[in-house]
């Protein structure tokens, strides 16, 4: 069996044991999804990612749940690209990525890794009553109308009134089944409520946010940047964040805080993109065997 080299990343963090982990297996875009899903598992992470050789960009990245493979994720972005850095794989300050999303740039400036996710799409928005009921909490305690939005992901972005309320917000696997539904999940896509409050977790910070996730997933996950891609679009285009530029936090209440500058790029009326930039930490690093293919 092949022995692929990998770095295990926190991503939008800058210390051990904050931001969101992710490992990076070097080389290994070419292994099939069940296998790099079963390495997902096997490690207890959210998401990994896999590199190989791109002929649209100068790298290729897949990326994987212990479910499944997803098209874009943020967190796992911003790892791989720190453990390329580490390892002395890039050279410049600019670097292309192929994901199943599309072509994604990325700028290196400083410390901070900045990735320009796609234009927003804005899709269903659904009863505010299912989503209360899928984060088991009154529908009072949601800030206007609930929308289902991509920037290469989808989550169902909800406002919520407070942090006590966003504390206080459990997923109910039955309920969520409704609104899978109403968003048009098709039973691969899970689309759970991306939850955030218009008031930083610290005083740097000008949003605060929670991804609570359904099994096989971890029950939260720390940081989320392709859903904070989503979010700011959301909130730009709902009037409810004026700065074309803002700090997301997210993570706090695990013990694991993060961060990230968000941008804007193009008008709110007609965004082209979003700019979603943060550091790395690479707390490991070593080899994995991994096999061509499962059996038995």
């Amino acid at each position: 069996m092949p022995e692929f080299q990998f770095d295990w990343v926190d991503a939008f963090t800058d210390r051990p044991f904050g931001g969101n982990g992710c490992a990076v297996v070097h080389g290994g875009a070419h292994l099939p999804a069940a296998v790099a899903c079963a390495y997902v598992r096997e490690t207890s992470l959210v998401e990994c990612t896999f590199t190989g050789p791109s002929e649209v960009a100068d790298i290729r990245v897949r990326y994987f749940l212990a479910s499944r493979e997803i098209p874009f994720a943020g967190h796992p972005t911003i790892a791989t690209v720190a453990a390329m850095r580490d390892r002395g794989l890039i050279t410049g300050d600019r670097l292309t990525l192929e994901t199943g999303a599309g072509i994604v740039p990325v700028v290196l400036e400083g410390d901070q890794i900045v990735m320009q996710q796609v234009a927003p799409t804005f899709g269903p928005r659904p009863d505010p009553a299912l989503v209360a009921a899928a984060i088991s909490r009154p529908v009072a305690e949601i800030v206007g109308q609930p929308q289902l939005v991509s920037t290469g992901l989808p989550f169902c972005i909800t406002v919520l009134k407070d942090h006590a309320a966003l504390k206080a917000a459990r997923l109910d696997a039955t309920a969520m089944q409704a609104l899978g539904a109403a968003l048009g999940a098709d039973g691969s896509d899970v689309m759970e409520p991306f939850l955030v409050t218009l008031e930083g977790a610290t005083a740097g910070g000008d949003t605060f946010s929670r991804l609570l996730m359904l099994p096989p997933s971890p029950p939260e996950d720390p940081f989320t940047g392709s859903a904070t891609g989503a979010m700011a679009a959301y909130l730009w285009h709902h009037g409810l964040m004026e700065p074309a530029r803002f700090v997301a936090e997210q993570g706090h209440l695990m013990g694991r805080p993060g961060q990230a500058v968000v941008s804007r790029v193009g008008p709110v009326d007609a965004i082209k993109g979003v700019r979603v930039g943060g550091t790395g930490f690479v707390l490991m690093r070593g080899s994995v065997v991994l096999p061509e293919a499962l059996t038995g």
